[in-house]
């Protein structure tokens, strides 16, 4: 008899997304106790686990649909909920509903984002993502907090501008704007020797402002998702920015309207048939009769 396949979950994936929900959940604890510089810190370390868990994965052959859903769950938390509560935290209580309700934008359009996410894996061009990645835009905001920390910006002072940022950044999320995804780059492949300097020079412009240069970098590329679909795109419509009213999942015709429709077409061909056999009855009647 076959041996009994053994149940488990695979350790080292999911190790890393446990060390990135941990970075997640250690960022809203560091934004309760005012230490905004930890917190968003932590979201970016966030960053970096939610890089590595997939790439191990798929590297050591060690994917299931376990660890897939584990990662969904941790992205909510680092780059839904996290990034929400940094910024309320930081400069959105004291605006009251108009704060609470930015946050709440954010975190919505986040788990929309991933849900949308999710139901579109093995259908979507893996060259874009539609709408800013959570990620990018967890970084957006935690960028926008580090930065403001750095340059001795109270937060409370400026909470508009802060609601702004969040509320934009959620908002883009569940746009149609194209952002490149650069999953097709040649990772192995080989390139010129000037390439590492410019790597190393990388380096060391973010080593020397790197608050600075990180919130600058995602706002480009925040940025870079209106540009690149208003420039490919002859006539920009509404379904060019939000909604997808012919591909969402929610509204397919599902197969019983799809047998029912057939039915009811069915019918109403027998229906127009035996009209049609009726009337031709009558006229042979109605010709019988004339002299």
């Amino acid at each position: 008899m076959p041996a009994n396949k053994r149940k488990g979950i695979y350790l080292l994936p999911n190790l890393l997304t446990t060390a990135g929900l941990f970075s997640g959940f250690y960022a809203v604890v560091m934004s309760m106790n005012n230490h905004f510089e930890s917190a968003a810190i932590a979201i970016f370390v966030a960053m970096i686990f939610d890089g590595l868990d997939g790439r191990v994965a798929r590297i050591t052959n060690t994917q299931s649909d376990f660890g897939a859903e584990y990662d969904s769950m941790a992205d909510m938390v680092s780059f839904g909920m996290a990034p929400a509560l940094v910024a309320y935290n930081f400069g959105l209580a004291e605006l009251g509903k108009i704060g609470w309700l930015a946050a709440f934008v954010y975190v919505a359009c986040a788990a929309l984002r991933l849900a949308r996410f999710n139901t579109q894996i093995g259908t979507a061009d893996s060259r874009f993502f539609q709408g800013l990645a959570s990620p990018a835009a967890a970084a957006l905001v935690a960028g926008m907090v580090w930065v403001s920390i750095d340059y001795d910006i109270d937060g409370n002072a400026y909470g508009i501008i802060v609601a702004l940022v969040t509320g934009i950044s959620g908002l883009l999320m569940v746009s149609n704007f194209k952002y490149n995804s650069f999953k097709t780059l040649d990772w192995h492949g080989k390139v010129p020797f000037v390439a590492i300097l410019i790597v190393m020079l990388i380096f060391i412009v973010v080593a020397t402002a790197p608050s600075l240069v990180l919130f600058l970098v995602f706002l480009l590329y925040a940025i870079a998702g209106p540009v690149n679909t208003f420039r490919t795109v002859e006539k920009v419509t509404l379904e060019d920015v939000i909604g997808e009213p012919q591909e969402d999942a929610d509204f397919e015709e599902g197969t019983d309207d799809k047998v029912d429709k057939t039915g009811k077409d069915d019918l109403s061909a027998k229906d127009d048939s035996l009209s049609k056999d009726e009337d031709t009855t009558k006229d042979e009647v109605s010709n019988k009769h004339k002299p």
